[in-house]
């Protein structure tokens, strides 16, 4: 802020004029004063662009009460005339810098525009000194510049930013408008000194105020010097109580001891190698040398107790039993077979190690034994041996890690799939699977390093990282460790927990790993790490390639239906107290409500409306309105409301220039339509529909292929001259992107222009080059159930993408036909008709490519993200 000397006099006492209103809040303006303001409330925003567009002059005043909406009636009558400065555009308002000109007195405010007030104003000419010269005046003046400069140096405003305030103003009034702008008074107490015209009443009013405000200034100090003498005075106390401490331990009383001598036992109990226990044990000795009421004291304590509760021998025996292994996952959780025989796996494994591993530790004492000369025709020492055997003849007990062999090393999985497909919950299968004790910490939206390391034990309030605080929960070494939400990890100036996760999850350094608190190694090699993302392109590589990918894709509508009936509905009808026959549901009635009132890859949605229905039925029953509940589909639509849920179906002609395409989200797949039109223009290409950069380059593509080869696709050269293409995708709001349109948009855009119509009953995926070639895309199976859903009955696909059909469910694929393609030729033969045949459902030409996939399943991995909001 600054000061002028400009005089507030504008003009005879007479003169009306209007000016825009600008309310101000807590604050009051002066003349002579330059002041930012921020403007954000419509009226004011109306008022600021009125005067930007006349003289740039406002009307500043203070309101009587702090209220976003000010009526006249809540205005003061006397405020300040300012000019506008500086403009500048903030989100959500305007920042202003104004300077006051002078006083004025509104005679009356009125609305104008649609929020903005004005008012009809008279200048209030300053009084000066009728003597400016008079002696009184002049020291009445100095006074208050010396106050002001005390007062000044009191708050620490700078000497040279002060001396600059002091003798930048040389006239007395001007000077005292400055002091009351900078005084910490109430808006009232500001408003009187601003409606005092006269310079030397309003000079003697701003110094009493500043001698009251450097009279509070001094009894803070005074406060504060209290404060401090009384702090001294507790840490006399508590030195007068350690001496006193002292002269008990003299006379025997030293129970306050005892603490560190459990602590003591404890530590010795501890496996720790020669490392970690020397660091313990120097830390026990620091903790005996310090006072127990200093802070030091209580740091060490709280260490050593973290250390003496990790599990740092103590584990649980895998159950080894594959086939209850196998009960208990199939039990819990229906599909999910690749996640099913990469636990069963790692069981195999571990059993086959352990075995062996136990084998060949007995074969190694009995050679030992038989090598021993004091085995040999002596019973006597037979006896000792067996008393006393070697430490290496032991066998290693049932989940003891063999760095050698890697027995114990848990594997590090990465389950990545849609929202509500069982990732989280088939994590504590597992463990129950496996015997394993079961812990789990969320990721979501961590930015801190020392989230998963911990923070150095020198910061006040220091604590391990969530990875230790874990292993200290669960209690044991091996447990199964479920990592949730990796793909939510954030990054800020506090470090990058991904990189700290580095560490964690890499099977050749997790056995040493060391937290910033605890800062001795500590073994995570036997953790079974579990981790899982929704985006799988949101993990950075380096972690990513850390871990072994499990991909989950969206259930089929049968999955989902046998996932209701074993899961969902028995838990929900729990929920909601009804029996099993108080609500009954066929088949058909559940597919009612995942048809029509879900839309997701996985269960969640599904859960939650079986639960709504659930609870209208305990209603019902509560109300003794039924007995029992039979839900037919109408009964759900009575219960549920109106279908929520519309999606895409086949179309119901077969149209030239319109083409089925698939595509496929996080939330599962569908159909999309490709529409084409030609018409007369300069020749460009008008793509629609928010398509991504990817996509568009597709259909760039697709016409420069088809004016290349527009005779070998009937096309007639004369259409392609002075005409414009329009290709557009429906559904405009929401984005699309990715190549697996290419040959969708190409057999729309041949369509168009050749005026054959495109089939109905075909849907298409696959990336298209210029020269014709079609080349693989990802997310099949998502496609695919989504276009059976639609009423699709051929699918036609990339050549390359044929492997992709084991993972086709029996059901489905039994429903479809399949056309493998490696050319646009071939896409325009099955997908087009010729010119004299019309209507849906006929059998397209034989193509080489056409064939019924194999029933084996095999997971790959999707190489392609279709984004759609």
């Amino acid at each position: 802020m600054t000061a002028t000397t400009k005089s507030d006099e504008r003009g005879p006492m007479s003169e009306r004029y209007s000016l825009p209103v600008l309310p101000l809040r807590d604050t009051v303006v002066y003349p002579g004063v330059a002041v930012p303001i921020s403007a954000g409330r419509p009226g004011t925003v109306e008022a600021v662009q009125d005067a930007l567009e006349g003289d740039r002059r406002l009307f500043a005043v203070a309101q009587r009460e702090n209220v976003d909406d000010p009526h006249p009636e809540l205005l003061y009558n006397v405020g300040t005339v300012v000019r506008i400065i500086q403009t500048h555009r903030v989100r959500g308002g305007i920042q202003l810098l104004v300077q006051g000109e002078g006083r004025a007195q509104a005679l009356s405010y009125f609305r104008e525009g649609e929020a903005m007030l004005r008012t009809n104003l008279i200048n209030m000419a300053r009084q000066n000194p009728a003597n400016p010269g008079d002696p009184a005046f002049q020291a009445l003046d100095s006074e208050l510049r010396e106050r002001a400069a005390e007062l000044g140096t009191r708050r620490g405003v700078p000497a040279e930013a002060l001396n600059q305030l002091i003798h930048g103003v040389e006239d007395p009034g001007a000077f005292a408008d400055l002091v009351a702008f900078y005084l910490e008074l109430q808006t009232d107490a500001k408003q009187r000194l601003l409606e005092i015209l006269g310079d030397e009443e309003r000079m003697r009013a701003c110094l009493v105020a500043v001698e009251r405000e450097l009279a509070r200034i001094e009894a803070q100090e005074e406060i504060q010097a209290k404060v401090q003498e009384e702090l001294g005075e507790r840490q006399r106390e508590m030195l007068l109580r350690e001496q006193m401490k002292q002269i008990q331990k003299e006379l025997g009383d030293e129970d306050e001891r005892n603490d560190v001598e459990e602590l003591r036992q404890r530590v010795a109990a501890l496996e720790l190698d020669e490392g970690a226990r020397s660091e313990v044990e120097r830390e026990l000795r620091r903790l005996e040398r310090t006072s127990p009421q200093s802070a030091e004291y209580q740091v060490i304590r709280t260490f050593l107790e973290w250390v003496t509760e990790l599990p740092w021998g103590d584990r649980t025996d895998d159950k080894l039993d594959l086939k209850m292994a196998a009960e208990i996952l199939e039990e819990d959780h229906y599909g999910l077979e690749d996640v099913k025989d990469r636990v069963l796996e790692f069981l195999a494994v571990r059993k086959l190690q352990m075995e062996r591993y136990e084998a060949d530790e007995e074969k190694e004492k009995e050679e030992g034994a038989a090598d021993d000369p004091a085995n040999v025709g002596d019973e006597e020492g037979t006896q000792a041996g067996e008393e006393a055997p070697s430490e290496s003849s032991v066998p290693a007990p049932t989940g003891t890690r063999h760095d050698d062999e890697g027995v114990g090393r848990g594997p590090i999985l990465l389950f990545s799939g849609p929202p509500g497909t069982g990732k989280t919950s088939i994590a504590q299968s597992i463990a129950r699977s496996l015997g394993r004790k079961y812990v789990r910490i969320s990721l979501g939206g961590a930015r801190d390093e020392a989230d998963i390391r911990g923070h150095r034990r020198t910061y006040v309030g220091a604590m391990p990282g969530r990875i230790i605080q874990g292993m200290r929960q669960v209690k044991s070494k091996n447990p199964v460790f479920l990592l949730d939400e990796v793909d939510k990890l954030g990054v800020s100036f506090q470090g990058d927990p991904s990189a700290a996760l580095l560490e964690v999850l890499d099977p050749a350094q997790n056995s040493t790993f060391t937290d910033h608190y605890l800062g001795i190694p500590f073994d995570l090699s036997e953790v079974l790490f579990i981790t899982t993302a929704n985006y799988v392109d949101r993990i950075p590589p380096p972690l990513l390639d850390r871990m072994e990918l499990v991909e989950f894709v969206g259930y089929t509508e049968k999955e989902k239906l046998e996932i209701a009936k074993r899961y969902l509905l028995p838990r929900q009808e729990r929920e909601a107290g009804l029996r099993r026959e108080e609500l009954v549901m066929d088949d058909e009635s559940l597919l009612s409500v995942i048809q029509k009132y879900t839309r997701e890859a996985g269960v969640r949605q599904l859960e939650r409306e079986l639960g709504k229905l659930s609870r209208k039925v305990a209603r019902k029953i509560a109300a003794d309105e039924v007995a029992t509940v039979t839900a037919n589909e109408e009964v759900v639509r009575d219960l549920l409301g109106r279908p929520r849920v519309h999606p895409e179906r086949m179309a119901p002609t077969d149209a030239v220039g319109v083409a089925t395409g698939m595509f496929y989200t996080p939330m599962g797949g569908d159909i999309m339509f490709v529409e084409a039109s030609i018409m007369r223009g300069k020749g460009g290409l008008v793509l629609t529909g928010q398509l991504g950069d990817v996509m568009k380059e597709s259909g760039r593509a697709a016409l420069s292929y088809a004016k290349a080869q527009h005779e070998h696709l009937g096309i007639p050269g004369d259409l392609l001259e002075d005409r414009e293409v329009h290709i557009h995708v429906p559904a405009g709001a929401v984005p699309k992107d990715g190549p697996s349109a290419g040959i969708t948009m190409a057999a729309a855009l041949v369509s168009a222009l050749s005026g054959r119509k495109v089939r109905r009953d075909v849907a298409m995926t696959g990336e298209l080059t210029l020269s014709g070639r079609v080349l693989p895309i990802g997310g099949l199976k998502e496609k695919i159930l989504g276009a059976i859903r639609a009423g699709i009955t051929e699918i036609i696909l990339p050549k390359e993408n044929e492997a992709d059909l084991e993972d086709i469910p029996e059901e489905v694929a039994s429903s479809l036909t399949f056309h493998s393609v490696e050319d646009l030729d071939s896409v325009i033969r099955i997908a087009l008709l010729e010119e004299k045949k019309e209507g849906p459902g006929r059998s397209a030409p034989e193509s080489k490519g056409t064939h019924s996939p194999s029933r084996s399943r095999r997971k790959k991995k999707d190489s392609e993200v279709t984004a759609q909001t």
